[in-house]
């Protein structure tokens, strides 16, 4: 299925920006290996922070499982060290980035994934004209199926890890590629959505060339 490993990562947090003092409050990271998932990172949060009553409300998150969770201090650096070097993919993965890089800076832990792919941009260009592209309607789009609740860091990791194995079963079989490597997924999020087709096409011509 896949050339390398891909690390699938999933953060609740108490907003949107870690810029305005926002921080994680749980977190999930899958490593897809071949066409599965093998490994799993999975931790609440406690970043000494209160949180908001909507958030509660929407994951289930309460005050009382982060004040007892492990500190940010340990879960972070961990975090990092498990993602490594591997491509790093996310649903959204612009949002999910910032966290990590926000708050491995306030540990001076650097990041050291090699690229970033976001399953939202992803699943535009290579399945296009599906009804919505949010996780959860996507998942019933395309039949795969929650396990946990929704809004918690490894139920929506998981469905959207399964979602990046289906699209990595698309395209060996639409387009003949036996492993993708991580890096085309990459540079496929890069491209303007015309272009996509016809790149994955030259892409698949130039491994049976070899």
């Amino acid at each position: 299925m896949f050339e390398r490993p891909i690390v699938m990562l999933d953060f609740e947090t108490t907003g949107l920006s870690p810029e305005s003092g926002d921080r994680i409050t749980e977190v999930a990271a899958l490593r897809i290996a071949g066409g599965e998932i093998v490994e799993r990172y999975v931790s609440l949060v406690n970043c000494g922070v209160r949180i908001p009553p909507f958030i509660t409300s929407l994951t289930g998150i309460t005050q009382k499982m982060v004040d007892t969770a492990p500190l940010a201090e340990d879960v972070v650096p961990e975090l990092i060290e498990f993602i490594g070097g591997d491509v790093l993919a996310a649903h959204n993965a612009s949002f999910d980035e910032k966290f990590l890089k926000a708050e491995g800076a306030r540990l001076g832990h650097d990041c050291r994934h090699a690229g970033l792919v976001c399953s939202v941009k992803l699943s535009r260009r290579v399945l296009p004209g599906l009804p919505s592209y949010k996780l959860g309607e996507l998942a019933r789009s395309l039949g795969i199926a929650f396990r946990g609740t929704a809004h918690r860091a490894e139920a929506d990791a998981e469905v959207a890890a399964n979602l990046l194995l289906h699209i990595g079963r698309h395209l060996g079989s639409s387009y003949g590629i036996g492993a993708v490597a991580p890096e085309l997924l990459v540079e496929i999020n890069r491209l303007a959505a015309a272009k996509v087709h016809g790149y994955i096409g030259d892409y698949a011509k130039t491994l049976s060339s070899v």
